[in-house]
């Protein structure tokens, strides 16, 4: 019994020692976001949220390169920084790099907002999606509210309320010294090493009103790398990527109804299409664009059909274009499909959707070459006398046939007809002579 004890006496200190060794190990979990502001950004930082708290991390560091997103992935973003149980560290890194629009509201959402030399921020005034000015009443009313948005958490994190506010109302953009100098970030710092030297030890109030002191110097940095699907997602979530996906899921689909029996190309257009439209969900996209996209198909289809020498291809690259820089309602142009990419697409999809469809008709109005079908008109030589059935030589076959008239061995017939596998047949047409001036060949 006292063997038992003092075996569970030595567990417990071989555990504790374990855990207190573990927790002097703790690290920083760190992650880049260096593209727009969607909703696979809202994911990675919520993950490495969840992460940091799992593992019992000493601060989250993010670094941030962006020129800007969606304002409803932007505020995700910020709510999950200002309820993070960790402290959380935002880095505009390397130098030449900024974090505009949404990501100046996302940097001064931070426990630590720090920036690189060399790198700027701000810009941060709401605009529409398709780039157009607004109507003034409701660009008042928004641009009210991201005002109100970024004093609600910039005060409380004890920085230059008016500063920040002028970079939402008249779009003012810093580079990193005046945003150190008018007290928009916490520090400048040349590389991770650096950030850290800087901060280490320092005391910080969370948005709670809690203080915590940071111990991030040496500490061994573990990257929160992207999942295999936020990597696929965050390819299919370019715009022009979803577009071109539409865009060649239709022209399979188009290709399998017009080839019955192919599947392949069915199959590819019919994922193609379910990516693009997953993509494009999570995108603020327009319906009314991909029924013009669709549109265009139709006209492409009717201009083989009617042959309006052009008119229907080219109302149908227009459709397609329009359809194209429409289709995403994206505030910044990095979340809009590009002039280029829409007419490159539009023009070349066009033109082989056209062609595709000329073959099909031209197929379809093409006299029958497989077949009974394929034996009319035909000619072939009798083999057995014809009184009036017989023996005809067609195709390198020998085959039943019945005559209107008897015929005899050797003569040429040509097949009028199909019957139960029995060809119908006549005298061929004699052969008319070929002159050349008085001489005849």
């Amino acid at each position: 019994m006292r063997l038992t004890i003092r075996s569970l006496m030595k567990i417990v200190i071989v555990a504790s020692c374990l855990l207190a060794s573990q927790a002097g190990l703790a690290d920083v979990v760190k992650i880049e976001l260096d593209s727009v502001i969607h909703p696979i950004a809202v994911e990675r930082v919520d993950r490495a949220i969840q992460e940091a708290q799992r593992t019992h991390a000493d601060a989250l560091l993010i670094e941030i390169r962006t020129p800007g997103g969606l304002m409803s992935s932007m505020e995700q973003i910020i709510h999950k920084v200002l309820d993070s149980p960790v402290p959380v560290i935002i880095y505009v890194t390397p130098s030449g790099a900024g974090a505009s629009s949404a990501g100046f509201f996302i940097l001064e959402s931070a426990d630590v907002a720090v920036m690189a030399p060399g790198t700027n921020t701000g810009a941060a005034h709401p605009v529409r999606g398709d780039g157009q000015a607004m109507d003034p009443v409701m660009k008042e009313k928004i641009e009210n509210y991201a005002a109100s948005l970024m004093r609600s958490y910039v005060s409380k994190r004890g920085r230059n309320v008016e500063v920040a506010e002028s970079a939402v109302r008249q779009s003012k953009s810093f580079t990193a010294d005046e945003a150190l100098s008018q007290h928009v970030v916490d520090y400048i710092a040349k590389d991770e090493a650096d950030l850290f030297r800087q901060i280490d030890g320092k005391t910080i109030i969370r948005f709670d009103g809690s203080k915590t002191v940071l111990h991030v110097a040496n500490k061994p940095v573990r990257e929160n790398d992207m999942t295999l699907r936020q990597r696929i997602l965050s390819i299919l979530m370019d715009p022009n990527i979803a577009f071109l996906l539409f865009a060649i899921g239709a022209l399979c689909i188009y290709f399998e109804f017009n080839h019955p029996g192919a599947v392949i190309p069915g199959v590819v257009g019919f994922i193609a299409i379910l990516l693009a439209i997953y993509a494009l969900n999570m995108l603020p996209f327009r319906s009314i664009a991909l029924v013009l996209i669709i549109s265009a198909f139709v006209f492409f289809g009717l201009e083989a059909k009617f042959q309006t020498h052009g008119a229907l291809t080219t109302g149908g690259i227009v459709m397609m274009v329009l359809g194209a820089l429409l289709l995403v309602d994206g505030p910044i142009p990095q979340m809009r499909v590009h002039l280029s990419t829409a007419l490159a697409v539009s023009i070349a999809f066009g033109l082989i959707t056209v062609f595709l469809m000329t073959i099909a008709l031209r197929a379809r109005h093409n006299k029958v070459v497989t077949g009974e079908q394929g034996l009319i008109g035909e000619q072939g030589v009798v083999r057995s006398p014809m009184t009036p059935a017989g023996k005809v030589f067609v195709r390198g076959t020998l085959w039943d046939a019945v005559a209107t008239t008897e015929l005899e061995v050797g003569q040429a017939v040509v097949v009028r007809g199909v019957k139960n596998l029995v060809l119908q047949v006549e005298p061929a047409p004699a052969a008319q002579p070929v002159t050349m001036g008085t001489a005849k060949i």
